[in-house]
């Protein structure tokens, strides 16, 4: 097998945040889940956006955001993803090539539009997201560079993405093409209503032994297993897949690495400004502590310092230097 000329290759929704602050009262008043994701329509999006405040617009994604996280580590990444012809696309594909990640998906003609995500952000930092999908739900298996795909170390997949029919089968493609080259494939379970929808799927996946890296969060854990006890939950996660990690908000994150286990308590941060991003930074200080072969315990705790940093500001990708922060993680 080759050296991988890419870190990681990451296929997830290319979507552009748009956030502003909010009083928990709106939440309530606009009928959302507070701190929950909701898929919404162009009707709904429209509404939304009219009731936010003054907002920001940063490119997002979450595995994209992954990306920048491990590509601010110093990892080299590849991302595949659709946007739209439109002005949210051309922000989105700067925002990524500006970090440093290649993405060559050619963007789609015609409606609908870049997707976005509107992100109302609660006074304590807890983020209430409702997407809409647009163009990244319209990834086709022919936008698919398999030979870049076969030259990544990881491939790397979003939950998420798997709800829409045509990018579904893209990602499998790709899997197939993954492991056919000998490289791993991650997945992260994104939310519990992914779960809901795809548990089956996913279960299958794990089964056959397509994945070989599971990123969740408890929540996320106990819906996919139906075992309520977080230690038997992933122990019995942990005896299918070969490397399963488990984030626990302010408990910290546990993984569970080939029958070893290892636990690390949540960074401190002075302030929680805006939880967007955190379990994706996590993952991305996880896959680049892995990927070079670090101890188990050290990929968890270069994980929760990505994360911790992600959380102190606005927007879901690095702002401080996360090489820094990380030097003696």
């Amino acid at each position: 097998m080759t050296q991988p000329a890419y870190d990681v290759l990451a296929i997830g929704n290319a979507i552009v945040d748009v956030m502003a602050p909010c009083a928990d009262a709106l939440i309530e008043e606009l009928g959302m889940t507070r701190g929950g994701m909701a898929l919404i329509d162009t009707e709904r999006a429209h509404r939304l956006y009219e009731a936010m405040g003054p907002a920001r617009e940063i490119s997002g994604g979450s595995a994209a955001n992954t990306l920048a996280g491990l590509a601010a580590l110093g990892a080299k990444c590849a991302f595949i993803g659709q946007v739209a012809q439109d002005q949210l696309g051309e922000v989105f594909a700067h925002d990524i090539r500006a970090g440093g990640i290649t993405f060559d998906t050619a963007a789609r003609a015609g409606d609908p539009p870049t997707a976005r995500c509107l992100i109302f952000v609660s006074p304590d930092g807890q983020r209430t997201m409702n997407t809409f999908l647009g163009a990244s739900q319209f990834l086709p298996e022919s936008a698919l560079d398999l030979d870049l795909i076969a030259s990544a170390g990881v491939l790397y997949l979003e939950g998420y993405l798997w709800d829409p029919e045509e990018p579904r089968a893209a990602m499998r493609r790709a899997i197939a093409a993954a492991r056919g080259a000998g490289r791993k494939v991650a997945f992260t379970l994104s939310d519990a209503f992914v779960i809901a929808r795809h548990g089956d799927d996913f279960r299958a996946l794990i089964e056959a032994g397509e994945i070989d890296i599971l990123f969740a969060n408890e929540h996320e854990l106990a819906a996919l297993t139906g075992i309520d006890d977080f230690h038997a939950g992933i122990t019995h996660l942990g005896g299918k897949v070969p490397t399963v990690v488990v984030t626990r908000s302010e408990k910290g994150a546990y993984a569970i690495d080939g029958g070893e286990h290892a636990e690390v308590p949540a960074e401190p941060v002075a302030k929680v400004v805006d939880t967007t991003g955190a379990g994706d930074l996590f993952a991305a200080g996880f896959l680049f502590g892995h990927g070079r072969g670090r101890p188990l315990a050290e990929c968890l705790k270069l994980g929760a310092v990505c994360a911790a940093e992600v959380i102190s500001h606005y927007g879901a990708r690095p702002e401080a230097d996360l090489k820094a922060l990380t030097r003696t993680a």
